[in-house]
């Protein structure tokens, strides 16, 4: 049905990314999704998924991609309501939209940026696109349109995944905070561990039978395609381009095994016994014992690796898969279903016990606590710690976040029940030791790739907040969407800050096109500025405070429903650039413009995560200066992960996240709120 999936970005030659931490090249961040999908008035969450910079300046060919054929696939199957694929081939196409709209559009989003001068300098530049050479590349873009399942999607992969070649820590992989559990013991942990493997493999059958019912946004359907592309996937280092690798299901030797890392050493656990009936929850729980017990020792952090910088990393897994052990054990993992990372015991440092926790889906602490007990590259790595704490981390190329949070959803309820759901399987397998030949030039890169990674995890200062004193419920009340009251939020917080406004990326979700990914949505606007210029100003009444939100909400509302349309103007303006590079042609001046350039300066990104339970998704920030934002909003709470870099003295997530917490409770006064709680 449906074949292995082979994703290679063009290998061309050195990368004209740049190899420094705090390149400014391309910033894939992190995800929003409602869980629900609502369509309710104020419900805007479905329309943030993922979000990335696009300051891409590769004159790199273009692209070869084995894509899934959905045209094998079984008919019948098709047919049937509730199958994951049934309106698949339905699904309308991407458009592109008008060149005149987007450049309105592009000079309405830039004015808040600029100078009078700036904007008038970009004004002719844009005037001057619109003559020559926009229009050829309009209809080239269309022409391509015609040609491609979706225009963007292979660029997209190749340009803000594949060929990124910073670490996937931090800059790539988001992590993703569980609720804290109950346990206390090592027993404990391994209990639940089994737990949650039984839970994925219960979730997993659902996406092997495609019987997840097609995802909505109102009464849109979405594209399913992403949670074929989150299971038995592995992203694969370059010299100088990855690529991307997922073993599907179907295939007759599909993996059946996921690889469990304690004390970083590395196992393959058959989760599956005779005629692929699932292993039992105590069934898992002997194996991870057994495992356990097999690792009491720590041994050299070969996984520690997979956080280096892409090129360094590709050039010694060239040399590692050389030999036929490491080759064996690498290949091992790269097909298995998941990663599961039993982690070690570590101490609440600044910020307290949950934002360290948080610190460690992200990037595992540090060499000396648990960095080295990963496998990076795994599209999925569920990490269980040895306090209760547990979560996961997840490599982007392959998905957006709504595949990911059903997991999370799934998988966590499923924890809650302490019966097993099917009998023992037959012929259960014992798990077997991954080994590696380390050679002394691989404890030498071993040790660098510590080095880097630890100068990395000190440079993040991160910590998590919860907003109680409403959440969803007040804007709601308001006739606001809550999405959009929390984004004017943020501008508001930055504002009072820095003096002015920034540039500011929420993500806007595509699916509704067939193998649609991501646009940008461009929070900052003149209404928001506006707004935030007059909130402290005494000489503007109470009245007129209240007057210039709903402005500017609404006006954020408004660019997020004609995002979701794939009427963005950030994926048309990369997609026309891409274009002029596809066809040898120069890169066009509005986009070496210094207003092209600040508004793709994300000083703040941001990303919401509506889960049903109070988890917690990390990213770091996209520019040096900058924040990350997470946020999850429940009915009666906030929870927010806010993330910048020590090494830029003007930002620190703590002040921040102050100002936030006043700027959420001023927008609340200002508009007379009083929040009623729910009996």
């Amino acid at each position: 049905m449906l074949s292995v999936h082979v994703i290679s970005s063009p290998n061309t030659g050195e990368s004209s990314y740049s190899d420094i931490f705090y390149s400014d090249s391309i910033y894939p961040d992190t995800f929003n999704s409602d869980s629900n999908y609502s369509d309710t008035f104020y419900s805007d969450s479905i329309y943030s998924d993922t979000f990335y910079s696009d300051s891409i300046y590769s004159d790199a060919q273009f692209v070869r991609q084995v894509p899934c054929n959905l045209k094998k696939m079984n008919a019948a199957k098709k047919k049937e309501i509730g199958r994951m694929f049934s309106v698949q081939d339905s699904l309308p196409r991407l458009p592109v939209p008008a060149l005149d709209q987007t450049l309105q559009k592009y000079l309405q989003s830039v004015r808040p940026l600029l100078t009078d001068e700036e904007y008038a300098n970009t004004e002719q530049i844009v005037k001057d696109f619109h003559k020559d050479p926009g229009p050829k590349l309009q209809t080239l873009l269309q022409k391509r349109a015609q040609k491609e399942t979706n225009w963007l999607s292979d660029w997209w992969t190749n340009y803000a995944y594949l060929s990124f070649r910073s670490p996937v820590t931090v800059n790539v992989s988001p992590g993703v905070l569980f609720p804290k559990q109950s346990y206390t013991t090592k027993d404990g942990q391994l209990k639940f561990a089994a737990k949650l493997i039984a839970g994925l493999l219960d979730y997993k059958m659902l996406i092997d039978n495609e019987t997840l019912p097609v995802e909505h946004m109102g009464k849109q359907a979405l594209c399913m395609m992403q949670y074929y592309k989150i299971l038995s996937a592995c992203r694969i280092p370059g010299s100088k381009n990855d690529s991307w690798v997922c073993y599907p299901p179907d295939e007759p030797n599909a993996p059946s095994h996921i690889t469990v890392i304690h004390n970083n050493c590395y196992f393959s656990l058959d989760v599956y016994g005779e005629d692929r009936k699932p292993l039992n929850t105590e069934q898992l729980y002997k194996q991870l014992k057994t495992i356990v017990e097999m690792s009491n020792k720590p041994e050299m952090p070969v996984g520690i690796l997979t956080s280096e910088n892409r090129n360094t990393w590709g050039q010694i897994y060239k040399r590692l898969m050389k030999d036929k052990t490491n080759k064996a054990s690498i290949q091992d993992i790269q097909r298995s279903i998941v990663a599961v990372c039993i982690d070690n015991h570590f101490t609440a440092e600044d910020g307290g016990e949950e934002s360290m926790a948080a610190r460690m889906m992200l990037h595992g602490g540090g060499s000396h606590l648990n960095s080295g007990n990963r496998w990076n590259d795994k599209t999925l790595q569920f990490i269980i710690g040895k306090n209760g704490w547990c979560g996961l981390n997840y490599e982007h190329t392959s998905a957006e976040g709504p595949p990911i949070i059903a997991i999370v959803d799934h998988v966590l309820e499923f924890c809650k029940n302490n019966k097993d759901l099917w009998h023992a399987a037959p012929g259960m397998k014992p798990p077997r030791k991954l080994n590696f030949s380390v050679t002394d030039k691989t404890e030498e890169e071993i040790a660098h790739a510590q080095e880097h990674l630890d100068s990395l995890v000190n440079d993040i200062d991160m910590n998590v907040f919860k907003f109680s004193e409403y959440g969803k419920n007040f804007p709601k009340s308001q006739k606001l969407s809550p999405d959009s009251y929390l984004q004017i939020a943020y501008q508001l917080a930055y504002f009072r800050l820095y003096g002015k406004p920034c540039a500011t990326y929420e993500t806007a979700s595509l699916r509704q096109f067939q193998l649609g990914r991501t646009d940008t949505i461009r929070s900052c606007s003149n209404e928001s500025f506006e707004f935030s210029k007059a909130m402290d100003d005494p000489n503007v009444p109470t009245a007129k405070k209240a007057e210039l939100l709903r402005k500017a909400v609404a006006s954020h509302k408004s660019y997020v429903a004609d995002a979701v349309k794939g009427q963005g103007i950030d994926r048309h303006l990369l997609g026309l650039k891409l274009t002029a590079l596809e066809n040898n042609m120069d890169i066009p001046q509005l986009h070496m413009d210094v207003a092209y350039s600040v508004s793709s300066h994300h000083n703040i990104s941001t990303s919401q995560v509506a889960a049903k339970n109070e988890a917690v998704l990390v990213f770091g920030p996209t520019v040096p200066d900058g924040y990350g934002i997470c946020y999850n909003p429940q009915e009666t709470q906030v929870i927010f992960g806010v993330s910048a870099f020590n090494c830029c003295p003007e930002t620190y997530s703590k002040k921040f996240i102050d100002s936030l917490k006043k700027s959420l409770q001023d927008m609340r006064d200002v508009l007379g709120g009083t929040v009623k709680s729910k009996l």
